[in-house]
């Protein structure tokens, strides 16, 4: 069982480099605390290897991936959001962030959820469930959990340096941008799976860069509106000084 759970670590630890559920552990390790993102990355991951260890591939390979993914693209676009709408409001005068509600909330539901969408049909459930037909289903189930976690740590690290050096309203713009990408690629890639990763994910982008834009316009509108209210303010005091 030993050598399953190894061989199953370094596959799935390989498999996820690079990959979106990389990205989204960022992304959330930016918003929620580490160990939040990282109970609910383990939870989530649990769950869907037991069942693609279960049932195994051919059972996998029938899922609903398209209702899926078109579950999990509504769920990071409307996380996206309401995120990108919680760092819309004008600054407080005491500068003080605020909290987003989903973190105050339930953090943990979410990141399960998110995760749990994601990766349901996606290639590290087919190939956990391809391990498991040749080796033992316990061994290859613990080693594919672990294997992620181990990667999503990764990930969790870098979002945790990030978040030290920037402020809270950047992260949480960067943090809905993100989410809009999310589910914009997953939306396209649902729509039409046979474009390509690089035209998807070109297509993807057009979804943050107009919500980038607005959200520049309303800063600038509200950074104006609040300067203006200021002049006026001031022209009242002279007068009423006079």
């Amino acid at each position: 069982m030993t050598a399953t759970i190894l061989l199953s670590i370094g596959i799935v630890f390989l498999a996820e480099l690079g990959d979106k559920s990389q990205l989204m552990a960022l992304t959330f390790a930016l918003r929620y605390r580490w160990w939040v993102v990282l109970g609910g990355i383990a939870t989530a991951t649990a769950m869907v290897h037991v069942l693609s260890v279960a049932v195994g591939h051919s059972l996998g390979a029938a899922l609903p991936t398209e209702a899926i993914a078109l579950l999990a693209a509504l769920t990071f676009l409307a996380v996206g959001l309401w995120t990108l709408r919680e760092n819309l409001g004008e600054d407080d005068e005491d500068d003080t962030p605020k909290v987003s509600r989903f973190a105050t909330a339930a953090p943990f539901l979410v990141v399960v959820s998110a995760f749990l969408l994601s990766e349901l049909g996606d290639r590290t459930m087919f190939a956990t469930a391809a391990l498991a037909t040749e080796n033992d289903w316990f061994g290859v189930w613990i080693g594919s959990t672990i294997g992620m976690v181990i990667a999503d740590a990764l990930a969790i690290a870098v979002g945790i340096l990030v978040g030290k050096h920037l402020p809270e309203r950047a992260i949480g713009l960067g943090s809905a941008l993100l989410f809009l990408f999310f589910g914009a690629m997953s939306l396209t890639s649902a729509l039409a799976p046979d474009l390509g990763a690089l035209p998807a994910a070109a297509l993807a982008a057009i979804a943050p860069l107009l919500a980038g834009a607005f959200a520049w316009w309303c800063r600038r509108r509200a950074v104006a509106q609040r300067g203006g209210g200021r002049a006026e303010h001031a022209v009242e005091r002279a007068d009423e000084l006079q």
